[in-house]
């Protein structure tokens, strides 16, 4: 066990317990809000905290399901039900309930069985570009992956960051966000793996035994087998993108990707032709996540010097290093520093009233309602919105949640993805490591110390990019460009989650990044 950063891993549980109970505010019997981060150190934590995975194995694969049951111990409905299996068509959303008017772009949902034997499906929802068949048949899919481990690309990515709608705060309604990145792609949002939002398995043992390898092998056998029912996308430009834990999952699905093209030869052509991957605030290389994790909390003035002296001293996050008194001594000082605000925006405020409110508040999509994930959670969990969705087919035992409460472990994560990200570099996939500027759980301090460690040649120097070339201007963030066709970039004013606090921001990164455009600078602002 890697004993400091596991130090740390739990000082980030407690920290964040801390932060999330405040949230509730008043309301005591309010559900406590758990963010992508949060998942990461539960899923990593001490293993007699959870099932051995020989425990877990020794569960007869073969065994039928218990009887349908909301409280029993079952996941999914007996083998006997219908498959998931679909056609295009049968994936079509007609409509959302309480979609807005004039939507002018295709949506389609549905589940992809990528384990026959085990009953395994994942569920996905698509968004194609908006303007009608004409756009969405030129633009590139982009496939979207929120983190955790465990959390949902559609209770995230779709509805609080950069699908074409959010909730409103009647947790009933949706408005349009004009900023969707279904505007220069088709997107398509993956529920990754098994036990997430309404993936499933009819296999119980299968929630212990999801990690890392397994979840790009998944999600491989997904794009393959929902390419056969969306055929239109063979061959067309592909994109990998997400953020936080995805900083595993996207370089390891798209090296898993080229994995099997390699095997399949030349005589065999790939239909996912990979071009590139963005990770934002992702987990990339544990040490320097850590380590730049306290450098940021201490100049961003959240931790006393007495902590920050502490843990430079004391504290060794590389791996294998001891643990020591001196180090968790200096991580529990900083942990008392940090539990009235949360980490995943410093500056954002905290939720007041988890409840719904009816009439609905006018809604903004500039300023960020802190409380949106309660907004998700009842919208997804009406009976209602999972039938146009053709969502929960098989009658899950739990409620749609946007991290798993189903996962029980993770039995295999990587310490770094940085050799993952060579070998990409090596095959000219084109790599954008992305960070919101105000994010304290995977910050810009620790995005910066891993991209180092790869030592690349810097080709463009550090440089502010701009998201309005208007007048004077509008900084969009900083960026710097090396040689291989890796680009580090900043987003100002962005959390964890930056298309949800920067979306106007996030649409232009997305936008330059599929075009393979550096993104721009302000020469010519002001110009008429």
């Amino acid at each position: 066990m890697r004993t400091s950063t596991s130090k740390a891993a739990l000082f980030l549980l407690v920290a964040a317990a801390q932060c999330l109970a405040l949230l509730a505010g008043a309301a005591v019997a309010a559900k406590p809000r758990t963010r992508q981060g949060d998942y990461l150190d539960r899923l990593r934590g001490s293993p007699s905290s959870w099932a051995s995975l020989a425990a877990v194995s020794a569960e007869d694969r073969s065994a039928p399901s218990p009887s349908p049951s909301r409280s029993g111990g079952r996941h999914a409905a007996p083998a006997t039900a219908p498959a998931a299996v679909g056609s295009k068509e049968a994936d079509r959303v007609v409509g959302l309930p309480g979609q807005p008017s004039g939507v002018g772009f295709a949506q389609y949902a549905g589940y992809v069985t990528v384990d026959a034997e085990a009953g395994r499906a994942l569920f996905y929802y698509l968004a194609e570009a908006d303007g009608g068949s004409a756009a969405s048949s030129k633009a590139p899919l982009l496939l979207w992956l929120n983190g955790g481990p465990g959390c949902s690309s559609l209770g995230y990515g779709a509805m609080e960051e950069l699908g074409p709608f959010r909730v409103k705060s009647d947790g009933e309604s949706l408005y349009r966000n004009p900023y969707s990145w279904n505007n220069v792609a088709n997107v398509m949002f993956l529920e990754s793996p098994i036990g997430v939002g309404f993936s499933y398995s009819n296999t119980t043992a299968d929630y212990s035994r999801m990690g890392d390898n397994s979840t790009a092998e998944d999600a491989y056998k997904f794009l393959v087998n929902w390419m056969e029912r969306f055929p239109e996308y063979k061959g067309r430009d592909f994109y990998l993108a997400g953020e936080s834990y995805a900083g595993h999952y996207v370089p390891q699905l798209a090296h898993t990707i080229l994995r099997h093209s390699a095997a399949a030869g030349k005589s065999s052509s790939s239909p996912i032709n990979l071009k590139g991957i963005m990770i934002g605030n992702a987990v990339i290389n544990d040490w320097t996540d850590t380590k730049g994790m306290y450098d940021f909390f201490w100049t961003h003035a959240l931790i006393s010097d007495e902590a920050n002296d502490g843990i430079t001293k004391h504290c060794n996050f590389t791996d294998g290093a001891a643990a020591n008194q001196l180090c968790d001594d200096a991580t529990s000082l900083a942990d008392e520093c940090l539990q009235d605000i949360d980490i995943y925006n410093i500056y954002a405020p905290n939720c007041q009233s988890p409840g719904l409110v009816s009439p609905p508040v006018t809604p903004s999509i500039e300023s960020f309602d802190p409380c949106t994930d309660y907004y998700v959670e009842a919208y997804l969990n009406n009976p209602d919105v999972q039938k146009a969705l053709h969502a929960n087919i098989t009658r899950l035992d739990h409620p749609w949640s946007a991290c798993s409460g189903v996962l029980r472990r993770w039995v295999d994560s990587a310490s770094t993805v940085l050799p993952i990200i060579k070998e990409l570099l090596k095959n000219n996939i084109r790599v954008w490591v992305y960070s919101g500027d105000t994010d304290g759980r995977v910050p810009v301090t620790s995005s910066r110390y891993s991209v180092n460690q790869l030592s690349l040649t810097v080709a463009d120097k550090w440089r502010p990019w701009f998201s309005n070339t208007q007048g004077a201007g509008d900084v969009g963030g900083y960026i710097v460009q090396y040689k291989g066709n890796l680009s580090l970039v900043t987003v100002r004013g962005a959390g964890h989650e930056v298309p949800s606090y920067q979306p106007q921001r996030a649409l232009v990164l997305v936008q330059y990044f599929l075009e393979g455009k550096t993104l721009p600078d302000c020469e010519k602002c002001g110009e008429a």
